[in-house]
């Protein structure tokens, strides 16, 4: 019987910034499977994550909707099957959902919204980085590591997704030993380029140190001054473990896991095609938020300027256009809608955010605001971004707002946050925030959740003195 509807593959890493690609315009980093992909379809060049922090990100793409709505704030509050998610809907409706990998749920005896997990990674011990949750405790987490697992070498994340890779071929593979009438869901969740930057040589050495581009923004009068900024920074103080060699060795380790993810992704892809089913499958490729690799003498994620909040995000597929590069505003609340259309799923009626791709492939004017949120360690207090066809604005409960002109200062070195001759801009844009999230009130909120939650986990000097890491441990 002949299917009605798509098949999805939904291919996801994790820390992928969105200019660390070629197709991207990126000049040295070398991803020609992602570039082949994008050739073949759309890609999003205005992404967002929803969260720039793992597990928000994660918890807000499964539910297709804000953080705010998730009430996932941080690395210590994952999902657990609450509110329902795009697998939950396509199972009710009698759909295959897989998934292959790192989830970054609270764990396996919740109902996920998958048939199968495979290899799933979720949060340490159904807990997580609970040290996040301090977040009048100034700098409880130790950076130093961060500069030492660096350069060629071997690591368990890279084992983890080479593993990854492998079921996820099988899995392609054995499907044509199946039979339904129903189109198929997989979501293929690989760990990379998050750190360690430990990076298998024969990608490493795909970037010589003598030929790569220095980090970005790092003068003193380049570097973020909000106060917020400043917090984070001070928080999370890798770049002070650096010399000047190792940050280079630091950022050509990076992009080698670019280069590294995009090789499974490569096999992923042909692993479809052998099976017989790519002409009647949609592929998705995002990231759950991006990477600073030292631009603004900063590193892994936490802020809301594009270097961590932007993500890549490619569409590929019938009815899809190819060669295509579409600007308008693009979020992963948008991947609830997009699968649910492709498998011809009908949806609960809840009144969500997300606009399905498919969409907006052909709505490149679209006039839309997305919403981006962090709520977690190292910020004094909720961070919320709005960003609108020409302006980000960054509003900081209790601080001075940041805004950046994003057509005329893409790069967000100038801040308007206080510049009377933007008043209007900042009001007009505080009001359209306002049309997706209550700030204040959510802020207090994740506050509120978040003290419920030490108290559970035996208050703060149990936190305090709980096990120290930086990123989620590979179960040996």
């Amino acid at each position: 019987m002949a299917k009605s509807g798509q098949n999805v593959l939904f291919l996801f890493s994790d820390e992928h910034r969105r200019d660390a690609l070629g197709c991207y315009g990126h000049a040295q980093v070398k991803t020609p499977n992602l570039d082949r992909l994008a050739a073949r379809g759309t890609r999003f060049t205005s992404a967002y994550t929803s969260s720039p922090i793992c597990v928000p990100a994660r918890a807000s793409l499964a539910a297709g909707e804000y953080v705010h709505k998730t009430r996932c704030w941080s690395n210590a509050q994952a999902y657990q099957g609450d509110p329902e998610s795009w697998g939950h809907r396509l199972q009710s409706q009698g759909h295959r959902v897989d998934s292959i990998g790192k989830l970054h749920y609270r764990g396996k005896e919740y109902d996920n919204g998958f048939d199968n997990e495979i290899l799933p990674l979720y949060i340490r011990n159904g807990v997580g980085w609970i040290k996040g949750l301090l977040r009048d405790h100034e700098a409880v987490l130790d950076c130093s590591g961060y500069a030492a697992d660096i350069g060629p070498g071997d690591s368990s994340y890279t084992h983890y997704d080479l593993g990854v890779t492998r079921e996820a071929c099988d899995w392609l593979n054995n499907r044509k030993k199946t039979n339904s009438d129903k189109p198929w869901a997989l979501f293929v969740s690989w760990l990379r380029p998050h750190y360690p930057l430990t990076c298998l040589p024969e990608f490493y050495e795909l970037y010589p140190l003598d030929e790569l581009d220095d980090a970005r923004f790092t003068q003193a009068q380049q570097r973020p001054k909000h106060p917020v900024a400043q917090a984070i920074r001070r928080n999370f103080d890798y770049d002070s473990y650096f010399t000047s060699v190792t940050r280079q060795i630091a950022r050509a380790s990076y992009y080698g896991l670019c280069s590294f993810l995009d090789h499974q992704v490569g096999a992923v892809l042909a692993a479809l095609d052998a099976s017989g089913e790519a002409d009647n499958t949609l592929i998705i490729y995002t990231s759950d938020h991006g990477d600073h690799n030292g631009d603004r003498g900063l590193w892994t994620k936490m802020t809301l300027y594009d270097e961590s909040a932007a993500v890549p995000m490619i569409i590929a597929g019938q009815g899809i256009p190819e060669a295509k590069a579409v600007s308008t505003l693009t979020s992963l609340v948008d991947i609830y809608p997009a699968i649910l259309t492709a498998v011809g799923a009908d949806d609960d009626g809840k009144d969500r955010p997300g606009i399905a791709l498919q969409t907006l492939v052909e709505n490149d004017t679209f006039d839309r605001a997305i919403l981006s949120e962090y709520h977690d360690g190292g910020s004094p207090t909720g961070m919320f971004m709005l960003r609108n066809a020409r302006w980000k604005y960054n509003y900081y409960p209790g601080y001075t707002p940041e805004l950046f002109d994003m057509l005329d200062d893409p790069d967000e070195l100038i801040d308007l946050g206080e510049s009377a001759a933007h008043a209007d801009i900042r009001a007009q844009c505080h009001a359209q925030m306002q049309t997706l999230v209550d700030p204040e009130a959510a802020n207090r909120l994740a506050f509120a959740d978040q003290a419920e939650r030490i108290a559970e986990l035996g208050g703060v000097e149990a936190v305090l003195n709980s096990d120290e890491f930086d990123f989620t441990p590979v179960a040996s």
